[in-house]
């Protein structure tokens, strides 16, 4: 258990909360999760994300923008 109002390491999103976590659409984050884009999984019919996944994602992203310059 984590201390009242800290987040857990292991944090669950949601599409709509990625999205304004990335600030895009949630049909770019959809769409990225159903073509195993960024990593994600589903519980039932919904996708769910962990923080620390988008989290280095995002640095993966960033890194392959550095390497293309």
């Amino acid at each position: 258990l984590t201390p009242a109002g800290h987040k857990s390491m292991d944090e669950i999103l949601t599409i709509k909360e990625v999205a304004e976590y990335l600030k895009v659409n949630e049909r770019t984050v959809y769409r990225l999760a159903s073509g195993k884009k960024i990593p994600a999984f589903k519980v039932g019919n919904a996708w769910r994300f962990r923080k620390d996944d988008v989290d280095q994602w995002i640095k993966d992203q960033s890194n392959q923008g550095a390497e293309a310059d």
